[in-house]
């Protein structure tokens, strides 16, 4: 009977043992869980940034204002008869330059000072 209950007490152990720390064990399944979390996020960020580039192809497929508003603002185009006028901060270390189109008639009602 002694025998019997020490080769049981082996036996649970050996379990415990490859259920916590074996192969496909315990340990093993929280690290899988956690790529697949992780790869999980990574997927939808990748999905999130594809439906917006999706978006902006179809926006510059369809419509001229897509493609007009980016030559503007990346490019500096102008249409006929507008003046382009670049104002730039007094920080000597600001980056940020905001460009202004401004066209005639707009002009007409601005006095100079």
């Amino acid at each position: 009977m002694r025998l019997f209950t020490l080769a049981l007490c082996a036996l649970l152990l050996w379990l415990q043992y490859d259920l916590w720390i074996g192969r496909n064990g315990f340990m093993e399944y929280e690290t899988v869980k956690t790529h697949v979390a992780e790869q999980i996020n990574t997927n939808t960020k990748l999905t999130q940034r594809n439906q917006e580039m999706y978006a902006e192809i179809n926006d510059l497929q369809s419509g001229l204002s897509a493609v007009e508003a980016r030559a503007r603002s990346e490019l500096g185009f102008t249409k006929p008869g507008e003046t382009f006028f670049r104002i730039v901060g007094d920080n000597a270390n600001s980056t940020a330059v905001t460009p202004t189109v401004v066209s005639p008639t707009s002009l007409a009602s601005v006095k100079p000072q």
